[in-house]
């Protein structure tokens, strides 16, 4: 808590330090227009703010501290809020003691802000009187550490030796004919900024690092468990050069930017190796780079440890086992497909089965397996690479994705004869699946016996362990406009996200699969030869045991491994 103001009154103590003289401290007083006399001195730029700072010093029975040019504040505490919030209220957090935080501040008058601060860092803070220059000068030397607006996590990493980071696929030697670009962007400071961008996106498990250019800034920013962050960036001027370098890393063309470029490179830091899949757009004002992190150490090394319900993990472990047929994943972009489909190919490669793989592109090398990466620009599409691939006497076939009619017809008949097919689809749900292939021209009574499981799947986010909180009960209003049953959540608990630093103050850490899956079983079989409709399709499969994705995502509600609107977020739209 503050220090209790003196007894003696601010106007005595103002008069005293010479802050003020009895002239001007009545004219003030008169022009203040009904304000608290603290805030008419806070707003007057005339006055000395040395001075008032010993004075409301008195007032509050402290001296004054003092930052000098050589202190650093402690980044986990400045970490605790942004950077600008300190800013805004010309506040620095100073050291922290169990839950209270002594902070200094230019104005100890300002409640507000002091509210404001407690409700971010969510602690109780002590405030100090500092100078106003002071205090703005710690924070800017924040900046200043770390490059003008990069983080002060990233400016550690910008401090590291080269060899914290090993890249493959970079050449050796330069040509001396290339331009001013080329040579800013081989320079230390670049080389560092592009590794530190990397290994941040490694230490909070990103999963994309998106560099864009603005008119007059670039931005930066970060996919964690599905959400893009914003982080700060590095000076425009640079952007050019951050480029060229991760095209160089690439091994892409530095001096096109007229034309979209992909490519790829590998990485050696914190212990991991991860491959970088790049794509790099032309944009009005300059080019865009994604860089997707494909971090091997990140995928389940079996089926089981994708976290199934039970019926789910029977459903699919029975479906791998069979020896010829076809099984769907199905899910929009980012949802996991891809993962799923790798986590039953580490189940099924062994020595005495041959898989190929065809992929656009390949984003994990799996040791074993034989990979394909499709180039439609040289005519090797996925119907071409899959009739060469069963020529190959393959055992197991995973197709990247089912695009077209042809892929479908030559998928559905290599499941007929003697092949087990993985793919995935476009679909909202697992009976949907169905439907699709017909509409892909896919005989009914071809698909009937090919196909055995069909899967659809969301990522939900998880809520951060650390700071989860628990709330009193659900909204009715939700759980009708939701249809859900109110009775699913008795006994239980149900938190929401609030935020700590171990989550980035999102409130969320990590996601998880939730699955519909679909077992083709007799009656569903007869169904699609029938014709019947995925809704009567859905019907038949939810009553021999297969969950949706909106029960299984209300399920998690109730575990307490996610929140309600994290749940609907993904599954809102599902029966």
């Amino acid at each position: 808590m503050a220090t209790m103001p003196s007894i003696d009154n601010l106007e005595n103590i103002l008069l005293k330090k010479r802050v003020l003289d009895k002239e001007q401290l009545q004219e003030l007083i008169s022009n203040s227009a009904g304000l608290p006399l603290e805030k008419a001195l806070a707003r007057n730029p005339d006055i000395d703010k040395a001075r008032l700072t010993l004075a409301v010093a008195e007032y509050f029975h402290t001296r004054p501290i003092t930052l000098p040019e050589s202190f650093t504040l402690p980044e986990n505490l400045v970490e605790l809020a942004p950077l600008q919030l300190w800013k805004k209220h010309k506040a620095a957090p100073l050291i922290k003691v169990g839950g209270l935080l002594t902070v200094a501040l230019s104005d100890p008058f300002e409640l507000l802000a002091q509210e404001d601060i407690e409700q971010t860092v969510k602690m109780k803070i002590m405030p100090l009187v500092a100078f106003e220059n002071e205090v703005l000068a710690a924070l800017n030397r924040i900046d200043t550490q770390s490059g003008g607006n990069l983080n002060i996590e990233m400016a550690s990493i910008m401090q590291a030796p080269d060899a914290d980071i090993e890249i493959s696929n970079i050449e050796s030697e330069q040509d001396e004919s290339l331009d001013q670009t080329l040579e800013t962007a081989e320079e230390a400071p670049v080389i560092r900024m592009v590794n530190m961008m990397l290994v941040e996106a490694l230490r909070t498990n990103a999963s994309d690092i998106h560099f864009e250019a603005m008119e007059k800034s670039s931005r930066l920013r970060y996919r964690i468990d599905g959400a893009l962050i914003e982080r700060p960036s590095p000076p425009r001027h640079l952007h050019n050069a951050i480029v060229s370098r991760i095209k160089i890393m690439s091994d892409l063309d530095i001096a096109e930017r007229r034309v979209p470029q992909d490519g790829r490179f590998k990485i050696k830091a914190l212990k991991k190796e991860v491959d970088i899949r790049v794509s790099v757009l032309p944009t009005v004002h300059g080019e865009k780079v994604v860089m997707r992190t494909l971090d091997k150490s990140n995928l389940a090394p079996s089926l089981g440890a994708l976290g199934l319900d039970d019926f789910a993990y029977k459903a699919m472990h029975y479906a791998i086992e069979q020896p010829h047929g076809i099984i769907l994943v199905t899910g929009p972009t980012g949802s996991g497909k891809t993962t799923t489909l790798y986590s039953c190919l580490q189940d099924l490669n062994t020595l005495d089965v041959n898989i190929v793989t065809v992929e656009d592109p390949v984003e994990y090398q799996l040791a074993g397996v034989n990979q394909v990466h499709v180039n439609t620009q040289i005519g090797l599409t996925f119907a071409s690479v899959l009739r060469s691939t069963l020529r190959q006497d393959p055992d197991i076939v995973l197709v990247g994705e089912i695009r077209d009619e042809e892929t479908a017809d030559i998928a559905v008949k290599a499941a007929l004869t003697g092949h087990l097919v993985l793919s995935t689809l476009h679909t909202n749900d697992a009976p949907g699946v169905i439907p699709r292939l017909i509409d892909m021209r896919v005989p009914p009574f071809l698909l009937a016996s090919s196909l055995i499981l069909a899967q659809a799947q969301r990522l939900y986010r998880k809520l951060c362990p650390f700071c989860k909180r628990e709330i009193g009960e659900i909204d009715p209003e939700i759980l009708l406009a939701n249809k859900i049953d109110p009775a699913i959540f008795e006994g239980r608990q149900v938190f929401e996200p609030a935020g700590c630093p171990k989550c980035n103050k999102i409130g969320f850490k990590g996601r998880g699969a939730i699955m519909e899956v679909l077992p083709v079983t007799d009656g569903i079989r007869a169904a699609i030869v029938r014709g019947t409709t995925s809704n009567e399709i859905r019907k038949l499969a939810v009553e021999n045991g297969m969950v949706t994705l909106k029960q299984c995502g209300i399920l998690k509600v109730a575990e307490g491994a996610t929140s309600m609107q994290a749940a609907l977020e993904v599954t809102g739209g599902e029966g």
